[in-house]
């Protein structure tokens, strides 16, 4: 037995998300299925076989960045707010980012970078999380 379009969709976008409910969703599962989908997908052997392939043929001859950029944008117009953020922290690495150690917390750029992220994360959850760190 092969694995179908579909699977193969899904084997591809689990290499971008690691998330098995995300990657289930973009293959074109329901949204209501996707999880169990996901789950099941991931206790077929063909699927996990695949997904070990398709990481042995990344290459670095790749341009990832335009995808993960793309990732990106789907992932914010379609508020898949983890998906986003895992696209900009995938991108961030790509890109060289500091670690955590490095980081020069300029309060200037600091409040830059947290306007971007409150950005992804959209009006709603950041003032959800404003009123639970009791600013509001």
């Amino acid at each position: 037995m092969s694995i179908n379009e579909q699977q193969e969709r899904f084997c591809q976008s689990y290499i971008l998300h690691r998330n098995a409910s995300e990657a289930a969703r973009a293959a074109g599962y329901t949204k209501e299925h996707a999880a169990r989908q996901g789950h099941r997908l991931l206790q077929n052997d063909e699927i996990v076989e695949r997904i070990g392939d398709l990481e042995k043929e990344l290459s670095t001859e790749v341009d990832v960045v335009p995808e993960i950029e793309n990732q990106y944008t789907y992932a914010k117009a379609n508020g898949h707010t983890n998906s986003a953020i895992k696209a900009l922290e995938l991108l961030s690495r790509v890109r060289g980012a500091k670690t955590d150690k490095d980081i020069d917390l300029d309060p200037e750029k600091l409040e830059e970078t947290t306007i971007d992220y409150m950005k992804v994360l959209g009006k709603d959850i950041v003032i959800r999380m404003v009123k639970k760190a009791g600013f509001l």
